[in-house]
């Protein structure tokens, strides 16, 4: 036998044998191996987050590396680092390192790596997202430059997707409804803040006979004769309770003025023991009312998300029906503007 084609049977072997093993390999991996290192991490680990609450929790090492494997359905997912949180798609089979630097979270993650493509590019859209929200801008805009400026970020959109590579169909579709979703709930905000702009000037709706924590209770008309500065809050609202030691430090700066600050749960029946203790635990400051089961105030006011805040002028008349924030300068630049 020619030695030299005998030599080349082997190595052609040789490959088919490493392309079977591989293959082999690709099939029985029914797992995703995360990877990476953080910048100035927060936290001493990730966790993975699925509709259904944690799928893992994933130790990072003092030099902020980290490596573990995670089982999955295919789809996408949270990942949070202890403050900031980035949406990853995983599928088994993926094999992902994790570049991030957590003092530009959102601008510097990057993903290399099996799976990465998609993943680069939900980064890319949590970037232009955060643009396309900019809903002070957006939301008061007139209807049809609001509609040509939904339309345009859409098209945005599915050019970036159209334009990344080997994305699974069903991520594709994913992204194509989650499209509409985004265009659909912008438009529903875009009809609320109408109708909320429609009550400045106008007398407020009232809410009557709200259970106050400090005995009895209190109707808005009951507060006539004062600025009311309302938040619409729940003990279950981790945004909400962000905003606590704004609002106590702007109620200090007001407080024996002309204004009266009210804090509105809107927790059920189940969280009335939750809203009573964090009232007394976090010594909560202004008049705490419990809406108990009525919700005709927070739908005459649009409240589909919270905390929203209030202002209503001494006569009952609406300042602004959707106020900004303590946490906001806004806030103490508009309160500045009125005679308290």
């Amino acid at each position: 036998m020619n030695p030299k084609i005998n030599m080349k049977h082997t190595l052609f072997l040789s490959a088919l044998i490493v392309s079977f093993l591989s293959c082999k390999e690709d099939v029985l991996k029914d797992y995703v191996t995360l990877s990476g290192k953080i910048a100035n991490q927060n936290s001493d680990s990730l966790v993975v987050f699925g509709n259904k609450g944690i799928v893992k929790t994933l130790k990072v090492a003092k030099d902020g590396t980290f490596s573990d494997t995670l089982k999955v359905e295919p789809s996408s997912y949270v990942l949070f680092d202890g403050k900031e949180k980035t949406s990853i798609y995983l599928k088994n089979g993926d094999d992902l390192n994790i570049s991030i630097d957590t003092k530009l979270f959102d601008e510097t993650i990057t993903y290399t790596g099996r799976g990465a493509e998609a993943n680069n590019y939900l980064a890319k859209k949590s970037l232009f997202l955060e643009k396309m929200m900019d809903l002070d801008t957006l939301l008061v805009l007139d209807e049809k430059a609001f509609s040509e400026k939904v339309k345009v970020n859409t098209e945005t959109l599915e050019e970036m997707l159209s334009a990344t590579k080997h994305l699974d169909s069903s991520f594709v579709a994913n992204q194509k409804k989650e499209f509409e979703i985004i265009e659909n709930q912008l438009l529903g905000m875009y009809k609320d803040n109408q109708r909320l702009s429609a009550l400045k000037g106008n007398e407020s709706p009232k809410f009557v006979d709200y259970e106050n924590y400090s005995g009895g209770t209190t109707s808005l008309d009951d507060l006539k004769g004062k600025y009311v500065y309302i938040d619409m809050w729940a003990t279950w609202c981790g945004p909400c309770k962000q905003e606590i030691p704004f609002l106590k430090e702007v109620e200090r700066a007001y407080h024996g003025k002309n204004i009266e600050f009210v804090s509105i749960s809107i927790d059920s029946q189940k969280d009335y023991e939750a809203w009573r203790t964090m009232v007394k635990e976090k010594e909560l400051s202004g008049i705490q009312l419990y809406a108990k089961q009525d919700q005709n105030f927070a739908a005459a006011y649009s409240v589909n998300s919270i905390p929203r805040f209030i202002l209503i002028d001494p006569k009952g008349m609406v300042v602004d029906a959707n106020a900004p924030r303590p946490s906001s300068d806004e806030l103490k630049n508009l309160l500045k503007t009125l005679d308290i």
